[in-house]
């Protein structure tokens, strides 16, 4: 591991300080993706801001939803009664990533700055990654893609976006509050990742000198009929091959509202408003959630290995589908 000094913040306007004295400093809170990054030499910060002291580890209601502060721990974030109780596509997506060990570390904040597990982002040994070196070329466009994304990628970077909580917020509408030199500005949740396209070295929205504060949830009274699916190779502590999550209003058998996205095939989190645009005012049914699924897959391109992705998540798509639909009929 490459030396580096390491500082303690104690409020989030010293953690800002330290990082304008510091451009490239890196934050640690749980420390669960950083520490293996550094170990792996993928990442080599000279000073290392650890800010687990800040008073940001709060869940509690906060206007019309909730507000969970970017340093809570993503167990106590899954096992909150009321987000289990009226999202519970969102305590699904969490506990179904990582570890209870690794969640009962994990921040909030921290997991939406995950990094891809593309192998060949996390092995120096190739030289050819743009997120790791910008401008050295893609070395998967000519590997093994069968984890790699269909949806969002470009010529400089297929890599897939890992998160499952970040899954479902895309699907609920939340916002992510960001605090920097400039003030607080909250950004959508869906504007918060940002598609490789030329820059793949740049995954989100935040500047220089910004923390996550918090994420805002907004409580989706439909939001109750939720479900979360993960489809991967192994029944825990394995990355999605396809996930989605989903949230219907239905009431008299046709669908009045939407919330759909996608994970394990998209290089940000994926959320499908075509589809959502198919289902709304549409009666509840087998043709209705295949005809949805065909509109959250459009565009998707494949290579050789990762093909199969898009049937799959065809498939698991029009299933959570017709599951939370016969949900949100049979409590209505």
């Amino acid at each position: 591991m490459t030396p580096f000094s390491l500082h303690a913040a104690r409020t989030s306007d010293q953690a800002m300080a330290l990082l304008a004295e510091h451009p490239g400093a890196a934050l640690l809170a749980g420390g669960t993706t950083l520490l293996d990054l550094m170990k792996l030499d993928v990442l080599a910060p000279e000073v290392v801001i650890d800010i687990r002291r800040l008073d940001l580890a709060s869940i509690a209601r906060h206007g019309d939803g909730w507000r969970v502060g970017a340093l809570a721990r993503n167990s106590d974030f899954a096992h909150d009664p009321e987000i289990a109780a009226r999202c519970p596509v969102l305590s699904q997506a969490i506990l179904l990533g990582a570890s209870a060990q690794l969640r009962n570390m994990a921040t909030v904040g921290g997991n939406l700055l995950q990094r891809t597990r593309c192998p060949y982002f996390r092995d120096v040994r190739y030289e050819a990654c743009n997120k790791r070196r910008p401008g050295s070329g893609c070395a998967a466009l000519t590997g093994a893609t069968r984890m790699h994304a269909v949806l969002g990628t470009s010529s400089q970077c297929i890599a897939t976006h890992p998160g499952d909580m970040a899954v479902a917020l895309a699907a609920l509408d939340a916002a992510v509050l960001v605090r920097g030199p400039e003030g607080e500005r909250s950004v959508p949740f869906t504007e918060f990742n940002i598609a490789p396209g030329d820059t793949p070295e740049r995954e989100t929205v935040l500047g220089p000198g910004e923390l996550i504060v918090a994420l805002d949830i907004p409580d989706l009274p439909f939001a109750a009929y939720s479900k979360y699916r993960k489809v991967r190779d192994r029944a825990s502590y394995e990355f999605a091959l396809v996930s989605c999550a989903v949230a219907l209003d239905v009431q008299g058998g046709v669908v009045r509202q939407a919330r759909i996205a996608l994970g394990g095939v998209a290089t940000r989190p994926w959320r499908c408003r075509s589809a959502e645009a198919v289902l709304r005012r549409a009666e509840a049914g087998p043709d209705t959630f295949a005809a949805a699924a065909e509109a959250a897959l459009e565009g998707a391109v494949t290579r050789p290995d990762n093909a199969f992705k898009v049937p799959l998540a065809k498939r698991a798509l029009a299933r959570t589908l017709a599951e939370v639909a016969e949900m949100a009929e049979a409590q209505a």
